[in-house]
Protein backbone atom coordinates (compact mmCIF):
# COMPACT_ATOMS: atom_id res chain seq x y z
CA UNK A 1 0.00 0.00 0.00
CA UNK A 2 1.34 3.20 -1.01
CA UNK A 3 -0.38 6.79 0.01
CA UNK A 4 2.26 9.23 0.45
CA UNK A 5 1.32 11.29 -2.15
CA UNK A 6 -1.54 10.24 -3.53
CA UNK A 7 -4.69 11.77 -4.72
CA UNK A 8 -8.10 10.69 -2.98
CA UNK A 9 -10.33 11.24 -5.92
CA UNK A 10 -12.76 8.60 -6.26
CA UNK A 11 -13.52 5.61 -3.33
CA UNK A 12 -13.37 3.14 -6.55
CA UNK A 13 -9.78 3.24 -6.52
CA UNK A 14 -9.18 1.99 -3.27
CA UNK A 15 -8.91 -1.85 -2.85
CA UNK A 16 -10.76 -3.26 1.18
CA UNK A 17 -7.50 -3.84 2.08
CA UNK A 18 -6.47 0.08 1.63
CA UNK A 19 -9.59 1.42 2.99
CA UNK A 20 -9.68 -1.33 6.45
CA UNK A 21 -6.18 0.48 6.85
CA UNK A 22 -7.45 3.91 6.56
CA UNK A 23 -10.17 2.89 9.52
CA UNK A 24 -7.69 1.55 11.53
CA UNK A 25 -5.37 4.61 10.79
CA UNK A 26 -8.35 6.55 11.88
CA UNK A 27 -8.89 5.31 15.08
CA UNK A 28 -5.53 5.67 16.62
CA UNK A 29 -5.86 9.44 15.78
CA UNK A 30 -8.07 9.40 18.87
CA UNK A 31 -5.18 9.62 21.03
CA UNK A 32 -3.90 13.24 19.05
CA UNK A 33 -7.85 15.26 19.35
CA UNK A 34 -7.26 16.16 23.14
CA UNK A 35 -3.67 16.93 23.47
CA UNK A 36 -2.91 17.82 19.66
CA UNK A 37 0.17 16.46 17.70
CA UNK A 38 2.89 17.84 15.62
CA UNK A 39 2.84 15.18 13.33
CA UNK A 40 2.14 17.84 10.80
CA UNK A 41 4.27 20.73 12.08
CA UNK A 42 5.85 22.90 8.64
CA UNK A 43 2.78 21.40 6.62
CA UNK A 44 -0.13 23.53 4.54
CA UNK A 45 -3.09 22.49 3.59
CA UNK A 46 -5.25 24.55 1.23
CA UNK A 47 -8.69 24.21 1.51
CA UNK A 48 -10.51 25.39 -1.98
CA UNK A 49 -14.50 25.53 -1.51
CA UNK A 50 -16.17 26.65 -5.10
CA UNK A 51 -19.64 25.40 -3.07
CA UNK A 52 -20.59 25.96 0.54
CA UNK A 53 -19.50 23.51 3.01
CA UNK A 54 -19.15 23.43 7.37
CA UNK A 55 -18.69 20.45 8.56
CA UNK A 56 -16.05 19.01 5.78
CA UNK A 57 -14.21 22.04 5.42
CA UNK A 58 -14.14 22.81 9.19
CA UNK A 59 -13.20 19.21 9.51
CA UNK A 60 -10.63 19.14 7.37
CA UNK A 61 -9.45 22.30 8.95
CA UNK A 62 -9.96 20.75 12.67
CA UNK A 63 -7.95 18.04 11.37
CA UNK A 64 -5.00 19.71 10.17
CA UNK A 65 -4.58 21.91 12.98
CA UNK A 66 -5.08 19.08 15.51
CA UNK A 67 -1.75 17.39 13.94
CA UNK A 68 0.06 20.59 14.18
CA UNK A 69 -0.66 22.03 10.45
CA UNK A 70 -1.90 25.10 9.05
CA UNK A 71 -4.83 26.14 6.72
CA UNK A 72 -5.02 29.07 4.22
CA UNK A 73 -7.60 28.70 1.18
CA UNK A 74 -11.37 30.37 0.69
CA UNK A 75 -15.00 29.12 1.28
CA UNK A 76 -16.41 30.14 -1.86
CA UNK A 77 -15.94 31.44 -5.46
CA UNK A 78 -16.75 34.69 -4.60
CA UNK A 79 -14.04 35.23 -2.46
CA UNK A 80 -11.05 34.67 -5.24
CA UNK A 81 -10.05 34.88 -8.40
CA UNK A 82 -12.67 32.89 -10.03
CA UNK A 83 -15.04 35.79 -9.58
CA UNK A 84 -12.54 37.38 -12.15
CA UNK A 85 -13.27 34.30 -14.66
CA UNK A 86 -10.22 32.52 -13.64
CA UNK A 87 -9.98 28.59 -14.59
CA UNK A 88 -9.40 25.81 -12.43
CA UNK A 89 -6.30 24.53 -14.05
CA UNK A 90 -4.52 28.53 -13.31
CA UNK A 91 -5.96 28.16 -9.77
CA UNK A 92 -4.29 24.84 -8.87
CA UNK A 93 -1.03 25.90 -10.51
CA UNK A 94 -0.65 29.02 -8.09
CA UNK A 95 -2.18 27.32 -5.12
CA UNK A 96 -0.26 24.40 -5.08
CA UNK A 97 3.07 26.46 -4.80
CA UNK A 98 1.92 27.70 -1.44
CA UNK A 99 0.88 24.23 -0.03
CA UNK A 100 1.48 20.39 0.77
CA UNK A 101 -2.28 19.38 -0.24
CA UNK A 102 -5.22 20.74 -1.61
CA UNK A 103 -8.51 19.84 -0.57
CA UNK A 104 -10.80 20.71 -3.41
CA UNK A 105 -14.93 20.83 -3.53
CA UNK A 106 -16.54 22.02 -7.22
CA UNK A 107 -20.17 22.30 -8.21
CA UNK A 108 -18.52 20.05 -11.74
CA UNK A 109 -18.36 16.49 -12.15
CA UNK A 110 -15.01 15.80 -12.47
CA UNK A 111 -13.55 18.75 -11.34
CA UNK A 112 -11.30 16.84 -8.73
CA UNK A 113 -10.15 14.36 -11.18
CA UNK A 114 -8.87 17.23 -13.12
CA UNK A 115 -7.24 19.13 -10.64
CA UNK A 116 -5.17 15.83 -9.65
CA UNK A 117 -4.16 15.60 -12.89
CA UNK A 118 -2.82 19.41 -13.04
CA UNK A 119 -1.78 19.19 -9.15
CA UNK A 120 1.87 18.42 -8.37
CA UNK A 121 0.75 18.38 -4.72
CA UNK A 122 -1.94 15.73 -3.13
CA UNK A 123 -5.28 16.54 -4.07
CA UNK A 124 -8.35 15.30 -2.01
CA UNK A 125 -11.84 15.53 -3.20
CA UNK A 126 -13.94 17.07 -0.86
CA UNK A 127 -17.55 17.39 -3.07
CA UNK A 128 -17.63 16.90 -7.20
CA UNK A 129 -20.36 17.72 -8.43
CA UNK A 130 -22.77 14.86 -8.03
CA UNK A 131 -20.99 12.39 -8.59
CA UNK A 132 -18.97 11.06 -5.44
CA UNK A 133 -17.82 12.05 -2.29
CA UNK A 134 -15.22 9.79 -0.96
CA UNK A 135 -13.98 11.02 2.50
CA UNK A 136 -17.47 11.26 3.67
CA UNK A 137 -18.37 7.75 2.37
CA UNK A 138 -14.99 6.47 4.29
CA UNK A 139 -16.05 8.35 7.75
CA UNK A 140 -19.43 6.56 7.08
CA UNK A 141 -17.48 3.31 7.23
CA UNK A 142 -15.63 4.68 9.91
CA UNK A 143 -18.52 5.30 11.85
CA UNK A 144 -21.08 2.30 10.92
CA UNK A 145 -18.29 -0.33 11.98
CA UNK A 146 -17.31 1.78 15.12
CA UNK A 147 -20.59 1.99 16.00
CA UNK A 148 -21.57 -1.46 15.16
CA UNK A 149 -18.71 -3.39 15.69
CA UNK A 150 -18.38 -4.87 12.15
CA UNK A 151 -19.32 -4.26 8.35
CA UNK A 152 -19.63 -7.55 6.81
CA UNK A 153 -23.09 -9.11 7.65
CA UNK A 154 -25.33 -5.62 7.81
CA UNK A 155 -28.40 -4.91 6.21
CA UNK A 156 -27.68 -1.33 5.28
CA UNK A 157 -30.41 1.07 3.66
CA UNK A 158 -29.70 4.58 1.37
CA UNK A 159 -32.91 6.82 1.84
CA UNK A 160 -33.39 9.84 -0.07
CA UNK A 161 -31.88 11.69 -3.17
CA UNK A 162 -30.18 8.33 -4.33
CA UNK A 163 -29.84 10.35 -8.16
CA UNK A 164 -28.01 13.44 -7.18
CA UNK A 165 -26.65 12.37 -3.65
CA UNK A 166 -22.80 12.28 -4.02
CA UNK A 167 -22.68 10.94 -1.02
CA UNK A 168 -24.66 8.11 -1.53
CA UNK A 169 -22.96 7.01 -5.09
CA UNK A 170 -19.21 7.25 -3.04
CA UNK A 171 -21.02 5.01 -0.20
CA UNK A 172 -22.56 2.47 -2.31
CA UNK A 173 -19.10 1.91 -4.30
CA UNK A 174 -17.42 1.28 -0.79
CA UNK A 175 -20.12 -1.07 0.56
CA UNK A 176 -19.81 -3.51 -2.37
CA UNK A 177 -16.35 -3.97 -0.92
CA UNK A 178 -18.00 -5.51 2.32
CA UNK A 179 -20.37 -8.36 2.56
CA UNK A 180 -23.49 -6.56 3.51
CA UNK A 181 -27.15 -6.50 1.78
CA UNK A 182 -28.14 -3.22 0.57
CA UNK A 183 -31.21 -1.41 0.14
CA UNK A 184 -32.40 1.62 -1.83
CA UNK A 185 -35.10 3.46 -0.74
CA UNK A 186 -35.99 6.67 -3.00
CA UNK A 187 -39.03 8.45 -4.95
CA UNK A 188 -39.20 6.94 -8.30
CA UNK A 189 -37.42 9.91 -10.35
CA UNK A 190 -34.52 9.96 -8.04
CA UNK A 191 -33.72 6.08 -7.97
CA UNK A 192 -30.37 5.27 -7.80
CA UNK A 193 -28.08 6.11 -11.07
CA UNK A 194 -27.70 2.67 -13.22
CA UNK A 195 -24.03 3.51 -13.52
CA UNK A 196 -23.74 2.52 -9.78
CA UNK A 197 -26.73 -0.02 -10.25
CA UNK A 198 -24.01 -1.69 -12.82
CA UNK A 199 -21.10 -1.79 -11.04
CA UNK A 200 -23.17 -3.27 -8.33
CA UNK A 201 -23.91 -6.33 -10.76
CA UNK A 202 -20.25 -6.32 -11.55
CA UNK A 203 -19.43 -7.40 -7.72
CA UNK A 204 -22.07 -9.22 -7.07
CA UNK A 205 -23.38 -7.37 -4.39
CA UNK A 206 -26.92 -7.59 -3.54
CA UNK A 207 -29.60 -4.73 -3.38
CA UNK A 208 -33.35 -4.08 -3.43
CA UNK A 209 -35.18 -0.84 -4.21
CA UNK A 210 -38.26 0.44 -2.15
CA UNK A 211 -40.09 3.64 -2.83
CA UNK A 212 -41.65 3.64 1.42
CA UNK A 213 -39.01 3.73 4.12
CA UNK A 214 -41.37 1.54 6.45
CA UNK A 215 -40.68 -1.92 3.89
CA UNK A 216 -37.15 -1.97 5.20
CA UNK A 217 -37.41 -0.46 8.73
CA UNK A 218 -37.68 -3.60 10.57
CA UNK A 219 -35.17 -5.30 8.59
CA UNK A 220 -31.83 -2.82 8.64
CA UNK A 221 -29.04 -2.40 10.37
CA UNK A 222 -28.38 0.91 9.58
CA UNK A 223 -30.41 3.62 8.00
CA UNK A 224 -28.42 6.12 6.09
CA UNK A 225 -30.91 9.08 5.47
CA UNK A 226 -30.11 11.89 2.72
CA UNK A 227 -31.90 15.25 2.02
CA UNK A 228 -33.41 15.94 -1.03
CA UNK A 229 -31.06 18.41 -3.04
CA UNK A 230 -32.42 21.56 -4.33
CA UNK A 231 -29.48 23.03 -5.65
CA UNK A 232 -29.33 19.85 -7.97
CA UNK A 233 -31.95 20.49 -9.84
CA UNK A 234 -31.52 22.36 -13.30
CA UNK A 235 -36.50 22.79 -12.73
CA UNK A 236 -37.74 24.14 -9.76
CA UNK A 237 -41.18 22.38 -10.54
CA UNK A 238 -39.58 19.23 -10.44
CA UNK A 239 -37.93 19.32 -7.29
CA UNK A 240 -41.05 20.62 -5.69
CA UNK A 241 -42.45 17.27 -6.86
CA UNK A 242 -40.01 15.52 -4.55
CA UNK A 243 -39.74 17.59 -1.42
CA UNK A 244 -40.64 16.22 1.50
CA UNK A 245 -40.86 12.37 0.38
CA UNK A 246 -39.39 11.14 3.91
CA UNK A 247 -39.45 12.05 7.56
CA UNK A 248 -38.37 9.87 9.76
CA UNK A 249 -40.31 10.34 13.15
CA UNK A 250 -41.01 8.65 15.61
CA UNK A 251 -43.90 7.10 14.54
CA UNK A 252 -41.69 5.62 11.70
CA UNK A 253 -39.35 3.82 14.12
CA UNK A 254 -41.99 2.23 16.28
CA UNK A 255 -41.42 -1.04 13.89
CA UNK A 256 -37.02 -0.46 13.86
CA UNK A 257 -35.02 -3.38 14.82
CA UNK A 258 -33.45 -3.30 17.48
CA UNK A 259 -30.10 -1.51 17.34
CA UNK A 260 -30.78 0.26 14.55
CA UNK A 261 -27.97 3.25 13.78
CA UNK A 262 -29.50 6.56 11.69
CA UNK A 263 -26.34 7.85 9.75
CA UNK A 264 -27.01 11.49 7.59
CA UNK A 265 -24.57 13.35 6.00
CA UNK A 266 -26.07 16.66 7.51
CA UNK A 267 -27.13 19.14 6.87
CA UNK A 268 -30.59 17.68 7.22
CA UNK A 269 -33.65 19.84 5.86
CA UNK A 270 -36.83 18.03 7.37
CA UNK A 271 -36.25 14.07 6.52
CA UNK A 272 -35.07 13.36 9.92
CA UNK A 273 -37.88 14.80 13.06
CA UNK A 274 -35.82 16.52 15.85
CA UNK A 275 -37.68 14.36 18.16
CA UNK A 276 -35.06 11.21 16.79
CA UNK A 277 -32.10 13.48 17.84
CA UNK A 278 -32.98 12.12 21.67
CA UNK A 279 -33.48 8.44 20.49
CA UNK A 280 -30.70 5.89 21.03
CA UNK A 281 -31.08 5.48 17.40
CA UNK A 282 -29.24 8.79 16.10
CA UNK A 283 -25.58 8.85 15.40
CA UNK A 284 -25.63 11.45 13.02
CA UNK A 285 -23.93 14.12 15.40
CA UNK A 286 -21.36 11.34 16.48
CA UNK A 287 -20.60 10.85 12.74
CA UNK A 288 -19.38 14.24 12.34
CA UNK A 289 -16.47 13.06 15.49
CA UNK A 290 -15.33 9.77 13.37
CA UNK A 291 -15.51 12.65 10.22
CA UNK A 292 -12.93 14.54 12.35
CA UNK A 293 -10.54 11.27 12.76
CA UNK A 294 -10.80 10.23 8.95
CA UNK A 295 -9.79 13.54 7.94
CA UNK A 296 -6.68 13.57 10.37
CA UNK A 297 -5.57 9.76 8.72
CA UNK A 298 -6.16 11.13 5.58
CA UNK A 299 -3.84 14.06 5.76
CA UNK A 300 -1.22 11.70 7.95
CA UNK A 301 -1.48 9.50 4.96
CA UNK A 302 -0.85 11.61 2.19
CA UNK A 303 1.90 13.70 3.53
CA UNK A 304 3.70 10.82 4.71
CA UNK A 305 3.78 11.15 8.58
CA UNK A 306 2.46 7.41 9.34
CA UNK A 307 4.24 4.55 8.68
CA UNK A 308 2.98 2.47 5.61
Amino acid sequence: MKFKGRDIVSIKDFTREEIDYILKVSEEMEKHVKRGSDLLKGKIMATLFFEPSTRTRLSFEAAMKKLGGECIGFSSAEGSSVAKGENLNDTIRVVENYCDVIVLRHPLEGAAKFAAEVATVPVINAGSGAEEHPTQALLDLLTIKSEKGRIDGLKIALVGDLKYGRTVHSLAYALSLYDVDLYFVSPEPLKMRESVLHDLKERNITYHEYTKVKDVISDVDVLYVTRIQKERFSDPAEYEKVRGSYKITLETLKEAKEGLIILHPLPRVEEIDFAVDHTPYARYFKQTYYGLLLRMALLALVLGAVEE
